[in-house]
């Protein structure tokens, strides 16, 4: 079963600053621990894939009302909880990954949400059908190699 898990970093660490605000970057011993962690991952054959993001000031959010989009650029006022980074992570079982994500070297503040990812075998035949498209496919494809 693949994961997304979401890194929601806390607002504030007195070692770090604002960790939502521009310029903001990790220590060298936070990103030592992560490092670690991800190798770990990586060892075991769970890592699929992770980025860290930049703070909500570089970002843009894209609302829809009334059939119409709205873009609003960071940051966002209203936004309690940001997703800071992400892990693609491959387990046998939830409880597995909830096991590996405990071990993650987050600071006090930081919450990390586990996600299982829909496969199209958990849709009826009707939605497989909907979903299947060629372009895309190939476009997966070639971003894995």
């Amino acid at each position: 079963m693949r994961f997304m898990v979401l890194m929601i970093p806390g607002v504030y660490q007195p070692q770090d600053g604002k960790k939502t605000e521009p310029g903001f970057v990790p220590s060298a011993e936070m990103v030592e621990k992560m490092t670690k962690f991800n190798e770990d991952l990586s060892k075991a054959g769970a890592l699929i894939s992770l980025d860290g993001l930049q703070p909500l000031t570089n970002g843009a959010r894209v609302a829809f009302s009334g059939g119409k989009p709205k873009v609003t650029d960071g940051p966002f006022i209203e936004a309690k909880e940001v997703v800071g980074g992400y892990w693609m992570l491959q387990f046998k079982s939830k409880q597995e990954a909830v096991d590996w994500v405990k071990r993650c070297p987050a600071q006090d503040g930081d919450v990390i949400e586990i996600r299982p990812v829909f496969e199209m075998s958990d849709f009826p035949a009707d939605v497989q059908k909907a979903g299947d498209s060629a372009t895309v496919r190939a476009q997966l494809e070639k971003n894995k190699r």
